[in-house]
Formats: structure tokens, C-alpha cells, sequence
């Protein structure tokens, strides 16, 4: 009998395997496509890693997020965090309050440059190219903002995770979660395992594991995608002369430097996808958004941006758009994670944190935000609660 089983090898399910076999728990994991799949969060090239957050708890957390990629790093020998600075644009009248942003890293001591349009294009002339950097823009600048490799981080934590010992088995989706005299019964088509301890990991299919425990949580699954953008000249959107960027606005849009052999430059719209079944979506772009996309990374970076190769993946939304990462409070041999789209740049210290709940360590207060029995989650699904 395994000590605890992950149930979804994404980013945070495969972090939780990770931490858990590292502190020699016997952990065995499932994922019901092959590891690596594109059907999920976890997959392509890159996301953005980062200081600024809109409350203080998140970017006190964020220094764990950094400390808990770094502890990887060490472990394993691979470099996952390229740190490239970053950029948040807040055009006049913006949808996203800037006043969230700089309060919250100045409350934390995180240091900023709170910066307008002209002094923009000073430092990137790339943005000066553009229409939007004008001296009606304001920005937050922090040279701590980076990249973290989403597919490639993730096979770093499974191939870390194997290499500590534990068991994972792909193409094995879970049909049951049944709790048993306060252990778990882990149901597949190969049998049943029982374990002291699940965490549930499975992003978009989480409410179909946790059906048969009466609980459905109040979430939106939606098809998103990121668009790569062939240039004449790419190499003048390299790291140190393009700083990752994040429009905050509605629409909101974020993109990246160069960074890997991509063939293009990586821009995306957040929140702008239709709201899809996970097992019965399509992997075809939305031309629409692709569109308006393009146009607004002329409107910013300037022309001469060709016909983009995009990508879809999916988002998993809470009403509130916080995290979830707590036991069932009927059943605290048994933890879920839900990383709101946004929690990817945290996925090692989910996994952390989830190791630890699993070995019977108590919730720290950081968790309280983040509890299943907190109001936000179970408050019926408002979009404008996600422009964050």
C-alpha cells in the first residue's frame, strides 16, 4: 500500500509527487493521458513568474514560489527560472486598479519603479514602435519578473519525482475516490489502491472526481490560447530589450521576449476563451481572438508581425479567482488543488505545501485565503471578479 496517492501529474500534481517522494513518503501517482499531454494547463513553452500581485498575501507568497523553483533547481541541476524583468501597463482609466499592485509590493518591500509611457520607451525603444507607450501610460516595473518552462519544468518534477522514488502511472485515469475508514480507495481499471492520503490535483476534472463525495465546486473550465508571432526581426525582442508585459485592461493581454526556439514571439489574451467541457473541447484556434490579438501587439510593439502558429490549453477558474488548496472538511485524509490559472508560477510550492498537508502538518495562516470553506469559492461564477 502506498503511503499517498496524486491524482492528476500536471505542474501541482507532479510538484506533489516531487516534494512527497523527496521527503521519502511512498507516493504513487495517476494521470489518465500520458504524461506531457496538451489537453491540460500544464503544457507548451512558457509562463510568467513574478513579485507583482494584487493583495499582499499573494506577493508575500510569491517569495515561496521563488524559493520553492529554486529548491528544485538545486535538487535536480537544471536552470527553470530565467529572469527577463517585467512589465505591468496600465492604460488611463484602466479595468485593474494599479493602486492593488504598487500598495501591495510597497506593503511587502518589494522593491519597483512605478514608471510612465515616455520613460518606457526610454528603456525598451522596441515599445516606442507602438502607439500605446505614451505619456498617459503608467507601468510597474520589476526586475524580478521571469520565465519558468511549463512543459519542461513539469518533466524536471516528474523525472525528479521518479528519481526520489515514486511510482507514476500515466494513462490510468481514476474513476473513483472512495474514502475508506479514514484511508482512501484510489479506483482505476487495474484495480483499487488504498492509501492514508490523496491529493487531487486535476484542474479541469476535478469536480468529476469529487462527484460521487457530493461536491461540486463552483468553477468555470474555458478554452484559452497563446499565439506565436513571426517576425522579419525577432532577435530586436530579445530578452533585455523586451521585458515580459501585461496589458491591464479588458481585454487583458500579456506576452513575452524571445525566449527558446520558438519560431515566434509569444503573446496571449487572459479570460478572452469560450467556456468548454474539458473531455469534449476542441484544440482549433479561435480566430477572433487570434485576431484581436495580432492587432493589439501591433498596436503595442509596432508592425510587421506575420500570420501567428497558436495553441490552446485550458483554464480552470474559481468564482474569486484564488487558489484552492485545503482538505475536505468532511474529509481530511483527502487534498484538493485548483490553481485558478494563475498558479503555475507557484506549482513547486503547491507541491510543497500539499506534501505537507499529506504528512499531517497543520495549514499555515497563508492558507486561509485559500480554504474550500471560504465564501469567494462558493459564490456563483462573476468574469469581472477574474480582472486581477
Amino acid at each position: 500500500m502506498a503511503d499517498v496517492a496524486v491524482v492528476g501529474l500536471g505542474g501541482l500534481g507532479s510538484a506533489t509527487a516531487y516534494w512527497l517522494a523527496r521527503r521519502g513518503v511512498n507516493v504513487v501517482g495517476f494521470e489518465q493521458f500520458e504524461l506531457g499531454h496538451v489537453r491540460g494547463a500544464s503544457h507548451d513553452h512558457s509562463r510568467i513568474i513574478r513579485r507583482s500581485y494584487h493583495t499582499p498575501e499573494y506577493v508575500r507568497l510569491t517569495s515561496q514560489a521563488y524559493d520553492a523553483w529554486n529548491s528544485v533547481e538545486a535538487d535536480s541541476g537544471r536552470q527553470i527560472i530565467t529572469n527577463t524583468g517585467g512589465i505591468d501597463l496600465f492604460p488611463p482609466n484602466a479595468a485593474i486598479d494599479h493602486a492593488t499592485y504598487t500598495s501591495s509590493l510597497a506593503a511587502e518591500g518589494v522593491p519597483f519603479d512605478w514608471i510612465d509611457g515616455n520613460e518606457v520607451c526610454r528603456r525598451w525603444p522596441v515599445f516606442a514602435d507602438g502607439t500605446l507607450a505614451n505619456a498617459d501610460l503608467m507601468a510597474i516595473h520589476s526586475t524580478e519578473t521571469g520565465v519558468v518552462p511549463a512543459g519542461p519544468a513539469t518533466k524536471v518534477l516528474q523525472e525528479m519525482a521518479v528519481a526520489h522514488g515514486a511510482v507514476l502511472q500515466d494513462r490510468s485515469p481514476v474513476r473513483e475516490i472512495r474514502p475508506v475508514d479514514g484511508e482512501v480507495d484510489i479506483v482505476t481499471d487495474a484495480g483499487v489502491t488504498r492509501v492514508g492520503h490523496v491529493v487531487v490535483t486535476a484542474d479541469a476534472w476535478t469536480n468529476k472526481l469529487l462527484g460521487s463525495l457530493g461536491i461540486d465546486i463552483p468553477m468555470v473550465v474555458t478554452r484559452e490560447q497563446v499565439s506565436y508571432f513571426p517576425h522579419a526581426d525577432l532577435d530586436r525582442f530579445a530578452v533585455g530589450k523586451l521585458p515580459i508585459w501585461i496589458w491591464m485592461d479588458d481585454p487583458a493581454f500579456y506576452g513575452f521576449p524571445l525566449y527558446g526556439d520558438m519560431g515566434g514571439l509569444k503573446g496571449s489574451e487572459d479570460c478572452g476563451g469560450a467556456e468548454v467541457d474539458p473531455d469534449t473541447r476542441t484544440f482549433d484556434p479561435d480566430v477572433t481572438m487570434e485576431q484581436r490579438l495580432h492587432v493589439f501587439m501591433e498596436q503595442l510593439l509596432g508592425q510587421g508581425f506575420g500570420a501567428p502558429r497558436t495553441t490552446t490549453c485550458l483554464y480552470t477558474l474559481t468564482s474569486d479567482r484564488d487558489f484552492l488548496l485545503d482538505t475536505l472538511p468532511d474529509h481530511p485524509q483527502i487534498s484538493v488543488a485548483l490553481g485558478a490559472a494563475h498558479g503555475f508560477k507557484f506549482a513547486s510550492w503547491f507541491g510543497r505545501t500539499l506534501a505537507g498537508l499529506a504528512c499531517g502538518e497543520a495549514a499555515g495562516p497563508e492558507l486561509a485565503p485559500f480554504a474550500f470553506t471560504r465564501p469567494g469559492l462558493h459564490a456563483p461564477i462573476d468574469r469581472a471578479s477574474w480582472m486581477v
